[in-house]
């Protein structure tokens, strides 16, 4: 091999160990899959429980755990919310970088839940919940580019019910999507987790 071959070799391997060196370690994470790079969140327009406009920009300034569910959900939404009520306080007392979490439901059944419906029930499990809610092709938008699968179900007497996703997303301070969760979740696995991705959470300024 020429000297020129080798200082070329040698310049492209100094490259990929500069990369890699500067790169930050992805968290091993206990319940979940954290991404290499955090991901945007995808755009989409929907109400708050106030009935004002909601954007990923609603999401950014606190690290947030997105859950996909809906009001009159019987067993997964209510016992995944509190437990994720329940994370967002232990969290907030074991560091202090993440005592600002916030925990969001994304409605899946936009035709019932309404702003003051879903604002209702979030406020059940205390903590800082927010709800988003909207109209159906926005609600799409929110399911599709999370990658959650939403979809109705009728029952005898006409009612119906929603199937859905039951992962938790956790954003970053920047909305940016950085790790999933999938069932079954433990809270402890969780809080633990969560405490493995503080820093890029809500890295220092």
């Amino acid at each position: 091999m020429s000297l020129a071959a080798i200082g070329l070799v040698a310049a492209l391997a100094g490259v990929y160990v500069a990369r890699t060196v500067s790169q930050p370690a992805v968290a091993s994470l206990e319940s979940g899959t954290s991404y290499p790079a955090p991901r945007p969140v995808p755009a989409f327009n929907l109400l708050d429980t106030h009935g004002a406009a909601a954007s990923p920009a609603t999401l950014r300034g606190h690290p947030t755990l997105v859950f996909f569910g809906f009001t009159h959900c019987p067993d997964v939404c209510p016992t995944t919310l509190a437990m994720l009520a329940s994370v967002q306080k232990q969290v907030a007392l074991a560091d202090k970088n993440l005592a600002g979490l916030r925990v969001a439901l994304i409605t899946v059944d936009p035709e019932r839940d309404t702003p003051e419906q879903l604002g209702k029930y979030v406020a059940s499990f205390g903590g800082d919940l927010i709800g988003l809610t909207g109209k159906a092709p926005e609600i799409v938008k929110a399911t599709q580019g999370f990658g959650v699968a939403a979809a109705r179900v009728e029952l005898a007497g006409g009612d119906y019910t929603m199937d859905h996703s039951a992962a938790v997303f956790t954003l970053d301070s920047e909305a940016r999507i950085v790790a999933v969760f999938t069932p079954p979740l433990s809270a402890a696995a969780l809080t633990r987790d969560l405490s493995r991705l503080s820093p890029i959470l809500n890295p220092a300024p």
